[in-house]
């Protein structure tokens, strides 16, 4: 990857980067860091980067960076140890989005990385799956059950609406 290779991944990429870490741990400051950490790593391998990769490069070395972070700081519980009937959403409200917000804050990590990965990024499933080091079908079944916790969590649309 050369310099000029280097700087127009910095122009295209930061603010999908930025969104992708910002939907995960909602922190600017931290965020900002995690994806400064993320270019500086990138630039410390730049001769050994191929610049059609980079992209997805940036984006496993985002990933890890705040898995790295989240271990440090994380006391949230376990998917299991959630009772999911608890986390179901009955009142009405108006504003869905806020909602989602708050049901995507109640996944685990990996749903909740695989599915802004997907539908807020665009990745395909290969794509997802060597970000987060998971196989194709794992990444399919964490999709899945995050999609299910969270039609679950928001529950009927009338109740919304």
């Amino acid at each position: 990857m050369t310099l000029a290779e280097y700087n127009q991944c910095v122009d295209d990429h930061a603010d999908g980067v930025y969104r992708f870490i910002m939907k995960q741990i909602r922190d600017k400051d931290t965020a900002k860091d995690i994806v400064q950490d993320s270019f500086e790593k990138m630039w410390r391998k730049i001769e050994s980067i191929d610049a059609a990769k980079a992209k997805t490069y940036l984006f496993t070395t985002a990933y890890h960076t705040l898995v790295d972070y989240t271990r440090k700081n994380s006391k949230s519980a376990k998917m299991n140890e959630v009772d999911l009937n608890q986390h179901s959403h009955t009142s009405q409200y108006s504003d869905l989005k806020e909602i989602l917000n708050q049901g995507l804050e109640q996944l685990p990590e990996i749903q909740k990385t695989v599915l802004l990965l997907r539908d807020y990024e665009g990745y395909d499933y290969i794509e997802i799956g060597k970000i987060t080091q998971l196989t194709e079908s794992q990444v399919k079944v964490y999709i899945f059950r995050a999609r299910t916790f969270l039609k679950n969590y928001i529950g009927k649309m009338e109740s919304v609406i």
